[in-house]
């Protein structure tokens, strides 16, 4: 059995501004003491209201003009609704209708032309710290579990994330394109994008299919991967996912979504 990998990206990329995405809290990465770049906007409080960081908009643009999209007129943001610790409003206001960059391309080293679906803004989450032992708090009840603290400077920051077409078929082409688009972001002072700082994150979506799945146009089970933390990490998923995917197709197995 012939089978052909199919794989997307999505790359979230923290933008290098002074302040946060919806207010005038610091943007500073390197900030050590937990949520002292807080305020009542960026924590969610009733009655507080965003304001735009117009920063952040111009270099989400710059991006989009790098991989050569098309730049929006007009464009307007929504509410993701999701519960979660470190997302203190309780929605992430992103976009998803109408994005500042659409249709764009990156060509890698060996001649192959990446399209990019998509480039919009949001803001990230904060940041959990995952501890082992008692919760100073709670010890009485704890029985020893782990427990989370959470830091909110991170919260409101802008994020930019990049959705690419399934155009990859390799580990080694995923890498290619994320070190080119990491030497762009970095190049053009849009984001540091230190991947071990967290500024540039990868989540992959890898399926496997035949010929005759390709001749109509269809694809397999498709398996997510997220928030991959560098591209030697990235590249060595997409290789075992691929590997384990033709393992299991190949004994007349299924993927599990």
């Amino acid at each position: 059995m012939e089978l052909k990998p199919v794989i997307g990206l999505e790359i979230h990329a923290e933008l290098k501004t002074r302040t946060k995405m919806f207010c005038d809290s610091l943007n500073d990465p390197d900030e050590k003491h937990p949520n002292i770049n807080v305020c009542p906007v960026c924590m969610g409080h009733p009655g507080t209201l965003p304001v735009i960081n117009k920063e952040a908009v111009e270099k989400v643009i710059l991006a989009g003009l790098a991989f050569n999209c098309s730049i929006a007129e007009d464009s307007f943001f929504e509410r993701k609704n999701y519960f979660y610790p470190d997302l203190p409003k309780g929605y992430q206001i992103s976009q998803y209708q109408k994005p500042f960059c659409e249709k764009g391309q990156l060509t890698l080293k060996s001649g192959k032309k990446i399209d990019i679906t998509r480039i919009h803004l949001e803001e990230d989450a904060g940041r959990l710290y995952h501890l082992p032992g008692k919760d100073p708090v709670r010890s009485q009840n704890n029985h020893g579990a782990s427990y989370s603290l959470v830091d909110f400077n991170r919260a409101g920051v802008p994020l930019m994330e990049l959705v690419t077409e399934p155009d990859f078929e390799s580990g080694k082409e995923v890498k290619e394109f994320a070190e080119e688009l990491q030497l762009i972001l970095k190049y053009a002072g849009i984001s540091d994008a230190d991947m071990e700082k967290g500024q540039m994150r990868v989540e992959v979506n890898i399926s496997l299919r035949d010929k005759q799945q390709e001749t109509n146009n269809k694809y397999g089970t498709k398996v997510e991967i997220k928030n991959l933390n560098s591209i030697k990490t990235a590249t060595d998923a997409v290789d075992y996912e691929i590997k384990r995917q033709t393992k299991l197709l190949e004994a007349g197995e299924k993927v599990k979504q």
